[in-house]
């Protein structure tokens, strides 16, 4: 699943894939925000992102990552 942070005052975004479903991202960050923490997820390679949630101003759960296979019908 994508995964798509927007951070406060930074131009960039946080971009990552991750193997956790929406549900439990949407309640990571939603906790997190709630309760003025910070939002840790990991991502597919097992890196950490850690974004303090005051910083958060969007956050894109996307569907789940689906793989093309092959070239297309001929």
């Amino acid at each position: 699943m994508d995964i798509e942070l927007g951070i406060r005052n930074v131009a960039r975004t946080v971009t990552f894939s991750t193997d956790q479903d929406a549900d439990t991202v949407n309640a990571v960050i939603s906790k997190a925000v709630a309760e003025h923490q910070t939002i840790e997820l990991t991502d597919d390679k097992g890196r950490r992102i850690i974004v303090p949630a005051d910083a958060l101003g969007y956050a894109i759960v996307g569907s789940e990552t689906k793989h093309a296979v092959g070239f297309g019908a001929l």
